[in-house]
């Protein structure tokens, strides 16, 4: 086990103790998907935590699809599962499915109903949804409760043989129908689905639901310490009375809860994630809007961002929202070290340098990150019109604007200072071309003769840039908490009309060799990944984040 220089959290005190006391030599967690959608960012700080207590104790992580739903789940599913926590950088000692223990879980089944612990309820879901009434008042007995054990088990012999419809009956736990707890009131354990599955084919017309079959497949695995989001902290007591009845060594699975993952201006609701995917407010799964795991690694985010994110939230006993701010400041920090500075033009205008020699084209050193010494430099052309961002030219500018305006001087990033000396409208009176002249003692951006420039801009050469299509992304909602609404509103109505810009640039012709996944710093502008959408032929970038957070000043002004 490592020694750990930090204070424990409380998931790790608890490890830490039962080792201690002999109940475990080693440590066995898991992460239990339901193959259903795809995992999100509140997931991946649930695989994060369970891999990392792996790392930390010297244990084990099993990857375990509760697939006992086969109505919801798809194999595309859980391939993607996969590839999410391959791609997190984590890797499972093991892969289970629910659907291996199926066997198991029916013999324990039929020993519950021998045991006078389980029995088959005809009622509608209505009817027992309706008698289990309210916390605070006292449920109604099924009519069928104390059926006989031997009906009992003809009953549910003939539901596994598909003998009876859907809906017409379900197994149901015997516990206490005037529990406080009202997952205590005679929970299902089993209910009819005429439904192939994905990997047990037709040999079952019956799937146990998730509160009989997540515990004892936990048991089957050998798992230590199940790890749960809080809202299962209720589940707990049912969650420990399967377990006793399978199990009275005390060497059995300790569910342990924490506090999910809530990020504002998105939902993290499985239902809701899919609502925007078929509504084609968003396009698929992986858009980069989307708090999905894929969303993030399509935008540019890393592995490592997202991993040093869930350990900087860790783990708590209380729900809060986490400023999604937070997230975007750990991909700044993880590229500003790995990410290879370039130029880029979003909203170009062209400026003629009038004294630069016609046909003339240079080539000048650029430094490819600050951060990174061993990242080297590239070639930059220069020649005698460039383009530059429209908003670094003013013509009737204040006395603090320190970019390019008539008479006033700038300095060209890696290049020269120019002087504005003309400006050339269309007959609406718009601005068409900058005419500047340059100073060729100027040369890197170093003043001849100590003179001060104080704004420095970035551009791009003419003759050779390429363009690009830019996928400018933003927050896919403008309210903090999309679930905290009134009565009459739904989070769509606060989805983000400009969650999505897309605009033409012009890039520096270094660019034209970037592979899908390349990610760059667009100086100025903020930090750009290569989209699966582009092609040598068009190159597609998705904007991952500013390179200062916008919303914080948005809000504060606000």
């Amino acid at each position: 086990m490592e020694e750990k220089k930090e204070a424990l959290n409380f998931i790790e005190q608890i490890i830490t103790n039962d080792l201690a006391s002999g109940k475990h030599k080693s440590i066995i967690t898991r992460f239990p998907p339901e193959p259903n959608g795809y995992l999100h960012i509140g997931h991946a700080k649930s695989i994060c935590l369970n891999f990392g207590l792996k790392e930390t104790f010297n244990g084990k992580t099993n990857l375990r699809f509760d697939d006992t739903n086969p109505s919801k789940e798809e194999l595309e599913y859980v391939n993607s599962i996969i590839e999410d926590v391959h791609w997190l950088g984590f890797e499972y000692d093991n892969l289970f499915y629910a659907s291996d223990y199926f066997d198991q879980l029916y013999e324990w089944a039929i020993m519950l109903i021998k045991d006078g612990k389980a029995y088959v309820d005809e009622q509608t879901p209505q009817d027992i949804s309706l008698q289990r009434t309210n916390p605070t008042t006292p449920g109604i007995e099924s009519p069928y409760r104390n059926r006989s054990v031997e009906e009992n088990l003809r009953l549910f012999e003939e539901m596994r043989a598909g003998k009876h419809d859907e809906g017409s009956m379900v197994l149901r736990a015997k516990i206490d129908m005037n529990s406080p707890n009202m997952h205590m009131r005679d929970p299902v354990m089993y209910r009819i689905m005429k439904q192939s599955h994905d990997r047990a084919g037709d040999k079952w017309c019956i799937y146990p639901m998730y509160d009989y079959a997540h515990g004892q497949s936990d048991y089957i695995e050998g798992i230590t310490h199940s790890i749960c989001t809080l809202e299962f902290e209720v589940h707990r007591p049912l969650y420990d009375w399967f377990l006793d009845q399978i199990d009275t060594s005390g060497k059995r699975p300790r569910q342990i809860e924490f506090a999910r993952l809530n990020l504002s201006y998105t939902v993290m609701s499985k239902r809701k994630l899919l609502e925007l995917v078929k509504g084609n407010y968003v396009k698929g799964w992986d858009d980069p809007r989307m708090p999905t795991i894929s969303g993030l690694r399509r935008r540019g985010y890393t592995p490592e961002s997202i991993r040093n994110f869930a350990d900087r939230i860790g783990v708590a006993k209380r729900e809060n929202i986490i400023d999604v701010g937070l997230l975007e400041f750990f991909i700044r920090e993880d590229l500003n070290k790995k990410a290879n500075r370039v130029m880029a033009v979003l909203d170009p205008i062209k400026v003629v340098i009038t004294n630069y020699p016609e046909g003339k084209t240079e080539m000048l050193e650029a430094q490819n990150n600050p951060e990174d010494e061993t990242a080297g430099t590239r070639n930059l052309s220069f020649s005698r019109e460039i383009f530059i961002e429209r908003d670094d030219f003013m013509e009737d500018a204040p006395s603090k604007f320190f970019r390019l305006k008539p008479g006033g001087e700038v300095r060209l990033r890696y290049a020269y200072f120019i002087k504005c000396e003309s400006v050339v409208k269309d007959k609406d009176g718009n601005i068409t071309e900058i005419h500047c002249t340059y100073d060729p003692e100027s040369k890197g951006g170093k003043s001849p003769d100590g003179r001060k420039v104080k704004g420095t801009i970035h551009w791009v050469d003419s003759k050779t840039c390429i363009d690009a299509e830019l996928r400018l992304y933003d927050r896919l909602f403008t309210k903090e908490n999309p679930d905290d609404l009134e009565e009459d509103e739904t989070y769509l109505d606060y989805l983000n009309p400009d969650s999505l810009q897309i605009i033409s640039a012009k890039l520096e012709k270094h660019l034209e060799n970037a592979e899908i996944g390349n990610k760059f710093q667009f100086e100025r502008k903020g930090y750009f990944c290569v989209d699966k959408d582009s092609s040598h032929k068009k190159l597609v970038f998705n904007r991952i984040v500013d390179l200062k957070d916008s919303w914080s000043k948005i809000s504060k002004n606000g």
